[in-house]
């Protein structure tokens, strides 16, 4: 096979002295010494499997360690050769599958797909000292009369972890609230289809103390006295719950200081990102 770093086509022998030109597929480089290749359009499955095939042996010349292939869904029915010439599946979104390929006869260092998912629990006490609390309608607590926190998972790509709580609050009971600072976190693993879960305990403000509750997830919202949450036996119970009160009363009472959202820039990215600190020791 003839070719160059920068070809877009290798030429192949075949029977009879014969030799056939086949088209690379298009690839960027990505900052690890992989390639990532973006299909598009229509293609059929011998083509695909012929430039795939030449693809490799391309690379593999030119020291190329990982290829990245990302396979739209109206390409699926390429998922099956690809899968055959030796790809495996990485991870999947709505319009997209990713599939990897590690080309040296060495360990494979590609990261992995998402370990976590990140979810918030909201502490929203009003100047009443009543907390904002719901029942849900869905899930393993429905039925059960139990009050909760309202809580939620970050679904939404880019989504901070303050925006996000923000959210979850206005979503679940209608309050508005302002967001003040993550007073704990807790690390549990073999969660939502065996990933790990990282959960933001979260206080806010609330800015407003008319309730709308979501009919399509939520049972009750409803501002109650923080002693009569306390005396739920589900909450003596349930450790979680327990010390989300704790933390948050120990917020309000006791100047316990959490996690601040610190706006800060980067040497890589021109997007700002948000450090969470406790700034009373800075």
């Amino acid at each position: 096979m003839s070719s160059s770093a920068n070809s877009s086509s290798v030429v192949l022998p075949m029977s009879n002295d014969q030799r056939e030109e086949v088209g690379l597929l298009d690839a960027v480089d990505d900052v690890h010494g992989g390639v990532i290749v973006e299909l598009k359009g229509s293609m059929d499955c011998k083509t695909f499997v012929s430039s795939l095939r030449a693809s490799l042996s391309h690379w593999r010349q030119q020291g190329i360690r990982g290829v990245w292939i990302k396979l739209p869904i109206e390409l699926s029915h390429l998922v099956q050769p690809a899968v055959q010439e030796g790809f495996c599946y990485h991870h999947a979104e709505p319009t997209y599958l990713m599939l990897v390929y590690w080309i040296p006869a060495s360990e494979n260092t590609l990261p992995i797909n998402a370990t976590h998912r990140v979810g918030i629990g909201a502490f929203v006490m009003n100047e009443k000292r009543e907390v904002l609390v719901v029942q849900e309608k869905c899930g393993i607590l429905r039925g059960s009369g139990i009050w909760k926190f309202p809580t939620g998972v970050l679904e939404q790509q880019g989504e901070d972890i303050f925006a996000g709580a923000i959210r979850e609050v206005k979503e679940e009971t209608g309050i508005d609230t302002d967001f003040l600072e993550v007073l704990a976190f807790r690390q549990n693993h073999g969660a939502f289809f065996g990933k790990s879960d990282l959960f933001f305990v979260c206080m806010l403000r609330p800015r407003s103390s008319e309730i709308h509750k979501q009919e399509s997830e939520i049972e009750a919202a409803a501002w109650m006295p923080i002693e009569e949450f306390a005396a739920q036996p589900f909450v003596k119970k349930h450790e979680l719950l327990k010390y989300i009160l704790d933390l948050g009363l120990a917020k309000a009472d006791r100047n316990y200081s959490g996690f601040t959202p610190l706006s800060i820039s980067s040497a890589f990215s021109e997007k700002l990102s948000f450090l969470y600190l406790n700034s009373r020791g800075l």
